[in-house]
């Protein structure tokens, strides 16, 4: 394979499409309360689970870089409320332990 463009093209189409066939799908119908929370929950819920699992999986080297990194999010997010920020402090904080601590 000489060129990867039809290769990149595939992976974007494959990536894009089951995204927007909802969108396009439930663009004009009412969605009702319950499954509007729902769907409001799911990235909280895929972050945990990507926590949990990386907590089962730490080294033992990095016990404390994964508690402090994890308290850092969890307060984060609890005083903000923003996913992305509470994501970002807990790497970077993690990362400064990793790091700095001897």
């Amino acid at each position: 394979m000489k060129s990867y463009l039809f290769l990149i093209i595939g992976m974007a189409a494959v990536t894009y499409i089951p995204r927007l066939i909802p969108l396009v799908a439930l663009k004009d119908r009412n969605i009702s309360k319950n499954v509007e929370e729902f769907l409001k929950l799911i990235p909280y819920t895929s972050l945990s689970i990507l926590i949990v699992r990386g907590i089962m999986t730490a080294d033992s080297h990095m016990t404390v870089a994964t508690i402090v990194g994890i308290g850092v999010a969890g307060l984060i997010s609890y005083i903000k409320g923003n996913l992305v920020l509470s994501v970002l402090a807990g790497i970077l904080f993690s990362f400064i332990i990793v790091n700095i601590a001897p």
